[in-house]
């Protein structure tokens, strides 16, 4: 196991810049998930830790060690990619144990190396098979198997389960959280989906065009993100935004007045901003109460209820954990939950701290 410290890290293809600057400290034994949309520059990231890819500017260490210029042999890391990267003419235990054969490791300790991982995946039966014969969820457990048997320092993977179903990806979700919860390697995962992340990672490293929006843990960048790019890439569904001003009686944007946290219209009266607030973070209200929303989508989830709502000139979804008896066309009286309201600069997208965000 082994801390990972990137400093001033620039990437560029030609003349385009990739990664702008970035700095970040991965701790020895921890799970840190990179995320954001395509070409926010994670896997670039990803493969200059690896050595895949050259740094333009900046340095890497692993375990205290200088590795910006050794090759990816030298740097003591496994790497497991999106589409598994097995040898099909090889069986899962000629595919596990391939790394340390390369290296010339003798073949007891290969066979005991691939006996301990396979049984810590649930591959003990199929070391004889071969990659044509296995599911997708087995392949990715045999991709796996082959970095883990080198016991390396750091384990790097590279949207790991994009290729699979959405009920295996939750599956495998587990596993690849158990096995770092039981060999408390150091892990540095990308993926676009921020489900993934949210539910495996110690941490998030948030990527915009190449640079660090955010840094923090799952529930940190989900209760209290620094800008709005954060707020609506992290929770699913996405955190509803409707721009308009501060006033001293709360919120007034798309034609109705919509409430505030505490001392928040005081602190930023006439302010434009950008009003966030998460669909399960409405509550419906009494006739009279809160404000009017047109339904105009319904759909039922089983153990709650997805809305499509027109609130005032403004477009919103709203989560209720109950089972709601409405049509497209209905009129609901809800209520945003004032303490759950995220108030953000209309020009910067910055969110706005004052004393009632303490």
């Amino acid at each position: 196991m082994a801390e990972v410290l990137l400093s001033g890290i620039q990437k560029r293809f030609g003349a385009v810049p990739i990664i702008h600057w970035l700095d970040l400290h991965i701790h020895d034994g921890e799970f840190v998930a990179l995320v954001g949309p395509s070409g926010c520059g994670k896997s670039t990231l990803l493969r200059m830790i690896a050595g895949l890819e050259a740094v333009t500017l900046g340095r890497i260490h692993i375990g205290g060690r200088d590795v910006t210029d050794l090759d990816p042999k030298d740097r003591d890391i496994a790497m497991v990619f999106q589409n598994y990267a097995l040898y099909p003419h090889m069986t899962v235990a000629a595919n596990m144990g391939f790394s340390l054969e390369h290296r010339g490791r003798p073949r007891s300790e290969i066979a005991e190396r691939v006996r301990w991982a396979a049984d810590i995946l649930g591959l003990a039966q199929l070391l004889e098979r071969y990659p044509r014969q296995l599911s997708g969820g087995q392949r990715q457990r045999v991709a796996m198997g082959r970095a883990i048997v080198r016991n390396p320092q750091v384990f790097l993977f590279d949207e790991p389960l994009s290729n699979l179903d959405a009920k295996l990806r939750i599956v495998m979700r587990g596993e690849i959280k158990g096995l770092h919860q039981r060999l408390k390697t150091t892990t540095v995962y990308v993926t676009h989906d921020q489900v993934e992340a949210m539910t495996m990672a110690d941490r998030i490293v948030v990527l915009n065009a190449g640079r660090v929006e955010q840094v923090g843990s799952p529930l940190e960048l989900f209760d209290r993100p620094a800008n709005q790019f954060v707020a609506g890439f992290i929770g699913s569904p996405a955190m509803n935004f409707i721009p308009g001003r501060c006033t001293p009686d709360g919120f007034s944007a798309a034609g109705v007045m919509l409430p505030m946290p505490a001392g928040a219209g005081k602190a930023h009266t006439g302010r434009d901003a950008t009003y966030g607030i998460r669909p399960e973070h409405f509550e419906p209200c009494a006739a009279g109460e809160g404000v009017a929303a047109r339904v105009t989508l319904v759909e039922p989830l089983g153990s709650e209820t997805q809305l499509g709502l027109r609130l005032g000139d403004a477009q919103v979804i709203a989560l209720f954990r109950e089972r709601l008896t409405v049509a497209p066309g209905d009129v609901l009286h809800l209520r945003p939950k004032a303490a759950a309201v995220h108030l953000f600069d209309a020009g910067s997208g910055v969110r706005m701290v004052a004393s009632f965000d303490a």
